[in-house]
């Protein structure tokens, strides 16, 4: 056990998640989203993704799906959906469900590499040298730097349009 800290670490943001969870953290994440007026749920979630991909760059995370998508980024993006829509349909929360933790997948994915001593830039270039090509890891961070760029900025755009699409399907077209 004291061998494998990470294991150690994951335990405690657990506990703590789940004890701020219990404690109202969902309710407080909605209402703080609830405050700021023309925040679509789109715009919250490809914030995210920004944020996810320049702190994944660096090496640094924060919960994942379990411990920070889902307690503060999902009762953020329903709650901006709240502040414009009093019954919210489910199929559109659902929707939700699925691009908040596809920001943390494609933040996390495609900005990994950027961070020289990760393990995904470590595999990259194992993988590569098996291949017959010699790349240093500085090399690969410059390649996929460009890779990220792009990939952030497609990701955002598309949770916009998306959400402007679930709001015009769920409740402009209904009415």
């Amino acid at each position: 056990f004291t061998n494998n800290r990470s294991i150690a670490i994951f335990i405690v943001i657990i506990l703590v998640t789940s004890t701020l969870e219990r404690n109202g953290l969902k309710e407080v994440a909605k209402n703080l989203i609830s405050k700021i007026k023309n925040i679509s749920s789109g715009s919250i979630i490809g914030i995210y993704a920004v944020m996810r991909g320049f702190f994944s760059a660096l090496n640094i995370s924060f919960g994942g799906v379990a411990g920070f998508v889902k307690p503060i980024i999902l009762p953020m993006a329903i709650g901006s959906l709240e502040s414009k829509v009093k019954n919210p349909n489910e199929k559109h929360i659902e929707e939700l469900k699925g691009m908040c933790s596809s920001a943390e997948n494609i933040g996390n994915f495609f900005c990994n590499v950027i961070f020289i001593g990760s393990a995904g830039a470590l595999l990259v270039q194992s993988t590569l040298k098996d291949l017959g090509h010699n790349v240093s890891l500085i090399d690969l961070a410059k390649a996929e730097i460009p890779v990220a760029i792009t990939s952030l900025i497609l990701a955002v755009l598309y949770y916009y349009f998306k959400d402007k699409m679930l709001y015009k399907k769920y409740y402009i077209n209904k009415k």
